[in-house]
């Protein structure tokens, strides 16, 4: 691995100084041939990541679940089995937490209490949420701070309880569809269109840099989206370009989108 990448890769300072304390962990390991692990990356983190160590042995993410979007960097030694992540020592601490189901908290409202609580973003991966429940994905550091401290949303109590990563059961996310035909999948079309706003102010939120593909940064309103991206808009929300159909007679295309709720 070379550390010199770190200023080629690196866009900015921010990305730089993130890249640096990624490689520092993950080599640490690797000379040490011990378990390492990053904080949770973004997706765009992650291609960073890759960029920078290449797909060495041992090397992968994690996010405590199959499907999750923010992810550690992990280094196992051979010694180690990928079983090890799911068990005891893993550094990933999977928190399951219940309210009442009237209440309807959102991932926004459970991230602004962990924010609001002092807790840092890079200690928490995905925050899964179903009614009336929802599963945290934490650092092992910080997990036990939580079970202690964070008993409230708002107004809303929350009961923990700590789940083996090898009994995750995720809920299903609450989410409306939306049927709609479409001139062209340009992000700026799926975006106006999922959300119910006018395409010239789908095509701003892109060009400021607020819009993601798969939790892939774009900043280009005429890129073309594919079936079953997942689209997420800071300010907006979330969603899926979940069906494309065929043309109408119009020649406009049939599409089903889902918002997340």
């Amino acid at each position: 691995m070379d550390r010199s990448l770190i200023e080629k890769i690196g866009k900015t300072t921010e990305d730089r100084m993130l890249l640096a304390k990624v490689f520092d962990k993950i080599n640490s390991g690797m000379q040490k041939s011990i378990p390492a692990s990053t904080a949770f990356l973004s997706p765009r983190e992650q291609e960073l990541a890759r960029f920078l160590f290449g797909s060495p042995q041992g090397l992968l993410a994690f996010g405590g679940y199959p499907d999750a979007e923010r992810k550690m960097l992990v280094y196992l030694p051979e010694y180690l089995e990928k079983s090890w992540l799911l068990g005891e020592d893993s550094p990933v601490v999977c928190i399951h937490a219940d309210f009442y189901r009237e209440d309807k908290l959102t991932h926004r409202d459970l991230l602004g209490a962990l924010m609001g609580a002092g807790i840092a973003r890079e200690t928490v991966g995905d925050i899964c949420v179903g009614t009336g429940c929802a599963d945290f994905f934490v650092t092992a550091e910080i997990a036990p701070y939580l079970m202690q401290s964070f008993t409230s949303a708002g107004r809303t109590a929350l009961h923990l309880k700590q789940v083996p990563l090898d009994a995750v059961l995720v809920p299903e996310p609450e989410t409306k569809e939306l049927r709609d035909t479409l001139a062209s999948l340009r992000l700026d079309s799926v975006i106006s269109s999922g959300f119910r706003i006018g395409r010239s102010l789908a095509a701003q939120y892109v060009a400021a840099g607020k819009a993601a593909i798969d939790g892939l940064p774009c900043e280009k309103p005429d890129k073309l989206v594919s079936e079953g991206a997942k689209i997420s808009v800071r300010g907006l929300g979330k969603i899926q370009l979940a069906q494309v159909g065929g043309e109408t007679k119009k020649g406009r295309i049939s599409v089903i989108i889902r918002r997340y709720v």
